[in-house]
């Protein structure tokens, strides 16, 4: 009876202690240390492959097994170090994903836009490519392939990780519709422009300063060639035309390019933004400084800043100091 007993409680003891590692093992946390553990699910990703990326032991098999969790979804999940395998593996089975923050910048092309997307979401830039070409959708979205840079507000952005091209483009749309308030709206007809001759005058005013105090003036000087019915002859629109941003000095030979975009030989805005306008040079448009300046060259400093001119006599005096000053540089 006593040699029974004995037996009774061993075994009872090997059960509890059995049960105690298991569950020690998933309460145990998913990693030592205090960095976050980031896992990237994508279509492909297995469960294997998951338990490879995390290391995973028995604690995570233990909660697969508890969880009857067979198949991963696609996502971006990111966990506390000390967050236990029982929850992670219950996290994963919920597809509670962890939001992208997303600083959408102001590029210069829809091919770096595509780019930019594909490094930090899931996202193939050849089909976001696809996706900023396809008529029938930008029509939805109310632009087209020459309109679309004005689509994007640069801001700070949540969103899911795995958020398809078509998602992005209507949550961007959204986002439009909410930064262009009644009174930007009010702001923009004041100047005699649409919200998308606004960002597309914007995109000039961001290639010509990078100073936002300066921006206004630009605009302006603009608005005022535009209202004259003269050619804005701005540079940027030629570096477009020619696809070389790079370019430091515009020829005379460069001027003769020919595109709807060279604003050397076509009167009026572009057909678009050349490039996706920031909110400080689109609000710099709405809110242009009222001056009489038709003319502006970059300064002779080199300090980023232009010199203005309301006579084109005083505009080539400022433009034979500008040449004088790239000549001494050596700038071909």
């Amino acid at each position: 009876m006593a040699t029974k007993l004995r037996l009774f409680l061993c075994a009872l003891a090997v059960v509890a202690l059995t049960a105690a590692a298991l569950v020690w093992a998933l309460l145990s946390p998913i990693a030592s240390g205090d960095d976050d553990v980031v896992v990237e699910v994508r279509p492909a990703t297995s469960v294997s492959d998951i338990r490879r990326q995390m290391k995973g032991g028995l604690g995570f098999d233990l909660a697969c097994r508890l969880f009857s969790f067979r198949q991963p979804r696609t996502g971006r999940y990111v966990f506390c170090a000390s967050t236990s395998w029982l929850e992670c593996v219950h996290m994963l089975r919920a597809h509670a994903q962890t939001p992208v923050r997303l600083v959408l910048p102001s590029v210069r092309t829809m091919a770096d836009l595509s780019g930019f997307l594909s490094r930090h979401l899931m996202m193939d830039s050849a089909a976001v490519a696809a996706a900023l070409s396809r008529p029938s959708l930008l029509d939805s979205l109310g632009f087209t392939a020459e309109t679309v840079p004005a689509l994007f507000i640069p801001n700070t952005y949540e969103l899911w990780w795995d958020t398809t091209p078509e998602s992005f483009l209507m949550r961007m749309r959204r986002e439009h519709d909410t930064f262009w308030t009644e009174e930007r709206r009010r702001l923009a007809e004041h100047q005699g422009l649409t919200p998308v001759q606004v960002a597309t005058l914007a995109s000039i005013v961001d290639e010509e300063t990078a100073n936002n105090a300066e921006k206004p003036a630009v605009a302006g000087m603009y608005l005022n060639r535009l209202r004259r019915d003269m050619l804005l002859q701005a540079d940027p629109t030629v570096k477009f035309a020619l696809g070389d941003f790079s370019l430091r000095r515009i020829r005379h030979g460069h001027l003769e390019v020919e595109s709807p975009y060279n604003t050397y030989r076509v009167k009026g805005l572009p057909p678009g933004p050349i490039r996706i306008a920031s909110t400080s040079s689109i609000d710099a448009v709405l809110h242009a400084a009222e001056h009489p300046y038709l003319y502006m060259c970059a300064n002779a400093d080199f300090s980023g800043t232009h010199v203005f001119a309301a006579t084109y006599a005083e505009h080539l005096a400022n433009a034979r100091r500008y040449q004088q000053a790239l000549n001494a540089r050596g700038v071909k």
